[in-house]
């Protein structure tokens, strides 16, 4: 065997070699093309391990993070003023050796999609995002060493190869944390955070979160739709408050939703209307009336307690959780992890910044102005365009 050794081309023979390669010489463009691909071999990832041939595969991964701070879930591609939760889970998958540079510069390459586009300030316990990665050796703590505290990736599930999260998802659930004086009655409550809700009024919530289930057209709960698009009718499965809590000598209660999907803005106003009735701005009969044709003023509550809860793969799992070759997409054995990250960056974060910023209550302040028999336009005045930005999720 020693002797088949062939020595390695003097230099001159090799510069030989490359010149009839370029020049289109037959015997030459093998060994041009062999050393290209050597040399891509040797190239090594960002955490300094040689890349293998590794194939890719298509995965998805439980986010959770804490929103503040970032304009929104979606990544806006060559646009560095407003920064969003996509920026930095790329960077973290490109320096982690998952993916290549190039596919964090063009997701699609990657078949990247999320399953919401949650808004500026709003939080998730249980995104996922689908995406064809790399499976290195000890993935999730390689991504998870390039993210900061208030973004971790909490699970990871192989999926089959057509899999995409968003048209995937049958139904998103999520929860929208307030303080329990924003049920204050304008008249006869107090109007801070002595206030203590009753079970009077928490019947009286939860009767009027009941109306939303169903099938209803939700154009004035989202802007540039029109009451007879079909794409403005949306599902609401389940709609209710918890029991009110005391964190830090404040109440406070969570409000949870679930629906097969939300356009932007749509869970926000509907919570808005709620306490807009509650708190005696607004009478009951325009719940009924916003569902209507004509075009209803409906407040939108502050993006701060708004939370994806969990997202829902029932029709998935039936075809192919049980298959031999795929699991269920039901999180079940990370949700440890979900409770923990909630309690250590979802809540303190909503608690501290409604303390300290009030979102909430300055948000209160604002409801007198709204003209709930009027239209949006009529309210905001003549020539004035009724802001918001069109989407297809909270």
């Amino acid at each position: 065997m020693a002797g088949n050794v062939q020595a390695p081309a003097p230099v001159g023979a090799a510069r030989e070699q490359d010149r009839k390669a370029r020049s289109g010489w037959p015997g030459g463009a093998r060994v041009w093309e062999d050393a290209e691909q050597q040399a891509k071999k040797l190239k090594s990832s960002p955490d300094g391990e040689p890349h293998r041939k590794l194939p890719k595969r298509k995965i998805v991964l439980l986010m959770a993070y804490s929103g503040k701070g970032y304009h929104g879930m979606q990544r806006n591609v060559g646009s560095s003023q407003f920064k969003t939760i996509e920026d930095d889970l790329v960077s973290a998958l490109v320096q982690s050796g998952c993916i290549p540079e190039n596919h964090g510069e063009d997701m699609k390459k990657m078949s990247f999609q999320r399953c919401a586009r949650t808004d500026k300030g709003v939080s998730a316990a249980g995104q996922v995002v689908s995406l064809k990665v790399w499976l290195i050796d000890d993935i999730l703590e390689k991504i998870n060493s390039h993210l900061p505290p208030h973004i971790r990736i909490l699970g990871l599930k192989r999926v089959t190869g057509g899999f995409n999260s968003k048209n995937k998802c049958d139904a998103r659930t999520y929860f929208y944390m307030l303080p329990t004086f924003a049920f204050a009655h304008k008249d006869h409550d107090v109007q801070d955070e002595s206030y203590r809700l009753s079970m009077e009024t928490l019947r009286r919530v939860n009767g009027l979160l009941a109306c939303y289930k169903g099938t209803h057209s939700f154009h004035n709960f989202t802007s540039q739709k029109g009451p007879r698009e079909a794409s403005a009718r949306r599902y609401i499965l389940d709609m209710f408050c918890e029991e009110p809590f005391v964190r830090e000598g404040m109440e406070f209660a969570v409000i949870k939703v679930k629906g097969q999907s939300f356009m932007t803005h749509q869970i926000r106003k509907m919570v808005g209307l709620v306490v807009a009735i509650v708190k005696g701005y607004a009478p009951e009969s325009v719940l009924e009336r916003s569902w209507g044709e004509a075009k209803v003023d409906v407040p939108k509550a502050p993006g701060l307690g708004l939370v994806l809860e969990r997202v829902h793969f029932e029709k998935y799992n039936q075809r192919f959780g049980n298959d031999g070759l795929h699991e269920p997409l039901d999180w079940t054995r990370e949700e440890a992890g979900v409770t923990a990250f909630k309690e250590q960056h979802i809540y303190p974060t909503i608690i501290s910044t409604e303390r300290h910023e009030r979102s909430m209550a300055q948000w209160l302040s604002t409801l007198p102005v709204h003209d709930f028999n009027a239209s949006a336009h009529a309210a905001a005045g003549p020539g004035t365009k009724v802001p918001g930005p069109p989407g297809d999720s909270d």
